[in-house]
C-alpha cells in the first residue's frame, strides 16, 4: 500500500530487494527473492546494523583504526556478511585504550620501574627465564656446603647420565635441561660462561648480556648468590607496575600507536559513520518486516493446516509436515514418525498419547544420525522389542538403519486385545513346564553328582561302593493312585463340559456357548483396549517435541489402521505350503492325531445319536 507509512516503507523495502536481486521491474515477490537477506545488503555500506566496515570509511585514518579495532576486541558480521565495528565495541577500545596509555605512563614516570629505561623489559625478560633454576643451583650449592657427601646425589647420580647418555641428546633436550644448571659444589658461584648446563647456555647468555652487565657492570664471567639477589631485587617495583597493567587488549598496539589514538581525531570520524549506518535502520527494518510477509504469505496456511486444524494429518493424499518419513519394522510400515532430540524427556509426555510407541535411533553410513519416535497403531507387540531392527526412509527418500532403543507399552488393535489372553495362557503353560523340567534336572544332576562323590570316596577308602537305595513300593504305588484320581477328575470333568455342550438345544445354542466362552476370555481385554484406543491423540507427541497444541486431535481406529499398514503379499504372488525340509516322521505323527481327533468325534457324535453309554436312550425314543 501507498497510502499509509508502514505500506509506503514496505513497500519501498519490495523495489528496494527486488532491485538488488536483479528483477527492478516485477510487480510480485517470491520467497526465493528474500531466502538470503545478505545478498539485499552485500554491496551496501551502510544497512541499518550499526556495525561499520573497513571500507565504508574514505578517511584513512579512520580506516585503520575500524581495522586496529577489530584487531584487538574483534569484529561484528554486518548484514551483508562484512566484518565491521560497531558503537559499543568503539567505545571499549578508547576505554582500554585510555587505561593502558594512563598505565605505561605511571612505568615511565616512576624512576624505581623503569630503571634501565628501554632496556629494563628485556632485562627483566632474561631473569625470569632462569629464575627458577638459578636459585635451585644455589640452594643446591648449600645443601653440598652443609653435607660435603650430598655434592653427588645433587649433581645426578652416575647412572641417570649413563641413560641420557643413551639418548640422542640432540633430541632429548627437555632430559638435559632437567639436570643442574652447573656442576654443585660447597659455596660455588654460577659461572656465566664456561661450564654451563648445554641446554641452558643461551638463556644464561642472555641474562649475562642483559641483566648481569647493566645493572652489576662488565667483567661478570660468574655471579655469586649475594649478586644474584641484587638483579632480583631491583625488580620488584617493575613487577609490582606489571601486576596492575591496565588495558591488555590493546597492548599488541604499542603505547605510541595508542597515544597516537588517543591524541588524533579518527574517533569522532568513525562515530559519525555508525552514526550515518544508524540512521538506515527503519530502512533495514521495512526490509526485514517484508521478510515476514512474504513468508507469511507462504507458510501460514500451511502451518494452520497443520498444528490448528490439523487438516494435511487427516487428509490422506498428503503428509503433515510434522511426519519425519516411514518406518519399516516387523511386518508393518510406520507412518506416524516424529523426530526427536532426547526419548527419555520426549517419553515423560509421549506416554499421555495412549500411542504405542518405538523411539528408534537411525543413522547413515555417513556418520549423520537422528532420532525419531514411531506410532504403532495396527497389529501386535509380540516381536517389538528394544533392539530391533527396521530400516526408516525420511521425506527426501533417503533410507536409514533404524534402531529401537526404547518402548512406551500402549494397546495397538482391537485384535492384539483378543488374542492376548490366551498368548499369555500359553506363555504361561511353557514357563511352567520349562520350570517343573529345569527343577526336575536340577534334582537329577544333584543325586548324580551325590551318587558319584559317594562311589569316589569309597573307592578312595577301599571300601566296597554304597548300595542303591531301595524303592519304596507303597510309596510309588500311593503316587500312582494319585495320579489316577486326577487323571479321572479331569476325565470327568472334561466328559462333563463335552455331555453338557452336546445336550444343548436348539443347535444353536452350542455356537450362543462357544461364544459366550470366548467373551468371559477375551472380553475384558477387548473392553480395556478399546476404551484406551478410543483415547489415543497426538497432542502429547507433539507437545512434548516442543509445539505449543492446544487440541487433542484424536486418532480413531480408521486412522490408526491407515497409519500403519501391515504387510501383505504383492498381486500376483502365492504362498509356497510344502516345507522341502519337513520333519516327514513330524508330519506323519500329526496327521495320525487329527485322524484319532476325527475318529472320536465321530464316534462320540454317534454314540449320542443311537444312545451309547453314557447318553442316555436312542433318537427314536427320544
Amino acid at each position: 500500500r501507498d497510502d499509509t507509512p508502514e505500506g509506503r516503507a514496505a513497500l519501498g523495502a519490495a523495489r528496494h530487494v527486488l532491485s538488488k536481486v536483479g528483477r527492478p521491474d516485477a510487480t510480485a515477490l517470491r520467497a526465493a527473492d528474500m531466502a538470503d537477506t545478505a545478498k539485499v545488503f552485500e554491496k551496501t555500506l551502510f544497512n541499518g546494523d550499526g556495525v561499520v566496515p573497513p571500507d565504508a570509511a574514505s578517511d584513512l585514518e579512520a580506516r585503520q583504526l575500524v581495522l586496529d579495532v577489530i584487531a584487538t576486541l574483534g569484529g561484528a558480521p554486518d548484514r551483508g556478511g562484512k566484518e565491521g565495528v560497531d558503537r559499543t565495541r568503539v567505545e571499549a577500545f578508547f576505554a582500554e585504550a585510555a587505561a593502558y596509555a594512563e598505565w605505561c605512563a605511571k612505568g615511565e614516570a616512576s624512576p624505581d620501574v623503569m630503571f634501565l629505561g628501554e632496556r629494563t623489559a628485556p632485562a627483566h625478560a632474561a631473569v625470569q627465564a632462569v629464575r627458577a633454576k638459578v636459585d635451585d643451583f644455589f640452594v643446591r650449592c648449600g645443601l653440598a656446603a652443609m653435607e660435603p657427601r650430598a655434592a653427588t646425589a645433587l649433581n645426578r647420580t652416575e647412572p641417570e647420565f649413563a641413560a641420557l647418555a643413551a639418548k640422542d641428546l640432540a633430541q632429548a633436550a627437555a632430559d638435559v635441561r632437567a639436570f643442574p644448571l652447573a656442576r654443585v659444589e660447597p659455596g660455588r658461584a654460577l659461572p656465566l660462561e664456561a661450564g654451563v648446563n648445554p641446554a641452558w647456555t643461551g638463556a644464561i647468555e642472555a641474562l649475562r648480556r642483559d641483566a648481569v652487565t647493566p645493572i652489576l657492570g662488565e667483567g661478570h664471567a660468574t655471579l655469586g648468590e649475594a649478586e644474584w639477589r641484587a638483579p632480583v631485587a631491583r625488580f620488584a617495583a617493575y613487577e609490582a607496575w606489571l601486576a596492575a597493567k591496565a588495558g591488555a587488549m590493546v597492548e599488541k598496539l604499542g603505547p605510541a600507536r595508542v597515544r597516537a589514538i588517543l591524541a588524533g581525531g579518527a574517533r569522532k570520524a568513525v562515530e559519525a559513520l555508525i552514526a550515518k549506518d544508524e540512521a538506515f535502520a527503519p530502512e533495514a527494518a521495512a526490509i526485514e518486516d517484508l521478510v515476514r510477509l512474504v513468508h507469511f504469505h507462504r507458510d501460514l496456511a500451511t502451518l494452520l493446516k497443520n498444528f490448528v486444524s490439523f487438516a494435511d494429518f487427516y487428509d490422506p493424499r498428503r503428509p503433515a509436515v510434522f511426519q519425519a518419513g516411514t518406518l519399516f519394522l516387523d511386518a508393518r510400515s510406520c507412518e506416524l514418525c516424529i523426530r526427536v532430540d532426547d526419548p527419555n524427556a520426549h517419553a515423560a509426555i509421549g506416554t499421555l498419547s495412549r500411542c504405542y510407541l518405538a523411539y528408534c535411533d537411525c543413522r547413515r553410513p555417513g556418520g549423520e544420525a537422528m532420532k525419531i519416535v514411531a506410532c504403532f497403531t495396527q497389529g501386535d507387540s509380540d516381536y517389538l522389542m528394544v533392539g530391533r531392527n527396521g530400516i526408516f526412509f525420511d521425506r527426501k527418500g533417503r533410507d536409514w538403519d533404524a534402531t529401537i532403543v526404547k518402548i512406551v507399552e500402549n494397546p495397538i488393535s482391537i485384535r492384539q486385545a483378543f488374542f492376548a489372553p490366551y498368548k499369555k495362557f500359553l506363555r504361561f503353560v511353557e514357563e511352567q513346564v520349562a520350570r517343573f523340567a529345569a527343577s526336575k534336572a536340577k534334582a537329577s544332576d544333584q543325586r548324580l553328582e551325590a551318587t558319584a562323590t559317594k562311589g569316589a570316596d569309597a573307592a578312595l577308602d577301599g571300601k566296597p561302593p554304597p548300595k542303591a537305595e531301595p524303592v519304596d513300593v507303597g510309596k510309588m504305588v500311593g503316587i500312582v493312585a494319585a495320579l489316577g484320581v486326577g487323571v479321572g477328575a479331569l476325565g470327568a470333568l472334561f466328559g462333563g463340559f463335552v455331555s453338557g455342550f452336546m445336550d444343548l438345544k436348539p443347535w444353536w445354542a452350542k455356537l450362543v456357548a462357544v461364544a459366550g466362552v470366548v467373551l468371559i476370555i477375551s472380553g475384558p481385554s477387548v473392553l480395556i483396549a478399546w476404551l484406551k484406543l478410543r483415547h489415543r491423540t497426538l497432542g502429547p507427541i507433539l507437545d512434548a517435541c516442543g509445539w505449543a497444541v492446544n487440541g487433542r486431535v484424536a486418532i480413531n481406529l480408521p486412522l490408526g489402521t491407515a497409519l500403519t499398514d501391515r504387510a501383505a503379499l504383492p498381486r500376483g504372488a502365492r504362498r509356497v505350503l510344502e516345507d522341502p525340509y519337513a520333519d516327514e516322521g513330524a508330519k506323519r505323527r500329526r496327521r495320525a492325531f487329527w485322524l484319532a481327533v476325527v475318529v472320536v468325534a465321530i464316534a462320540l457324535g454317534a454314540a449320542r445319536w443311537f444312545g451309547a453309554w453314557p447318553f442316555g436312550p436312542p433318537f427314536w425314543r427320544r
